[in-house]
């Protein structure tokens, strides 16, 4: 009988799959055009994406010159700052259509990308997997959370968790003190505005002791929101921390 109502279920869900494709045709994620899975690109876009692959920093994923090699490479701006976690990565350059997928999702209520994203996510986060990881978003103040009604980070960590078939804690940081929007800021003043803006959850801190954890944001530009979510893990008692982006601010020479 169990067998038998998980099947109908799965049909159930299935013919329901089925009528809203008919009703609402998959388009691809950037523009009108038609594609054949819900939440693809079309051949058009796709090469739009900037991707990031090949050889790329280990410490914040931007890409690098040369083919991939065993040993780790870090680039210059890695070099100059002290990175709280251990490895990070990025899925693409914030630039072109990564930057319409991005603003999608964050200010126009496109929870569609998440599946797609956390697919990308998942892929490019196999170099940072740990045993018993636990994954978690960067945590959003609620004012901020109030007027947008969902936490991007916590869309994606989720999506990203869910692929990979690890334990995912939304609420496993908190923002305590709202501090406003990074933009318009320099590297020292995005650091200065973080500084202590982010604490381990005091009811998660049984799940973060000991734990190797992969924290997950939309965006990274200097690093200011990841090294403060880190340090708080860290003060938690988190064994390790490694990072990754849905997409990575590569700085223009």
């Amino acid at each position: 009988m169990q067998k038998l109502g998980t099947l109908l279920r799965q049909t159930g869900q299935q013919a329901a799959t089925g009528l809203l494709r008919a009703i609402y045709p998959p388009q691809c994620m950037t523009c009108e055009a038609s594609v054949t899975t819900m939440g693809g690109l079309c051949a058009s876009c796709w090469p739009q994406v900037p991707f990031i692959y090949g050889m790329c920093c280990d410490a914040c994923g931007v890409p690098l010159p040369g083919d991939s090699g065993d040993a780790p490479a870090i680039c210059d701006e890695c070099t100059t700052l002290a990175r709280p976690w251990e490895q990070g990565r990025a899925v693409m350059l914030y630039d072109a259509k990564a930057r319409q997928i991005l603003l999608g999702l964050k200010y126009r209520d496109r929870l569609d990308h998440a599946g797609p994203a956390g697919k990308w996510l998942a892929r490019t986060a196999q170099p940072l997997l740990q045993p018993d990881m636990l994954v978690a978003p960067v945590p959003m103040h609620w004012l901020r959370f109030v007027k947008r009604r969902y936490n991007q980070a916590a869309i994606l960590s989720d999506a990203m968790a869910d692929r990979l078939g690890l334990v995912h804690c939304p609420d496993l940081l908190i923002r305590p003190r709202h501090t406003g929007t990074q933009d318009g800021r320099g590297r020292a003043g995005r650091f200065a505005n973080l500084a202590d803006a982010i604490a381990p959850h005091p009811r998660r801190l049984h799940l973060l002791a000991g734990r190797h954890v992969l924290l997950v944001d939309d965006v990274m530009t200097v690093g200011a929101t990841f090294a403060a979510a880190t340090e708080a893990c860290l003060a938690g008692g988190a064994a390790s921390v490694r990072v990754i982006a849905l997409a990575r601010v590569a700085r223009r020479e």
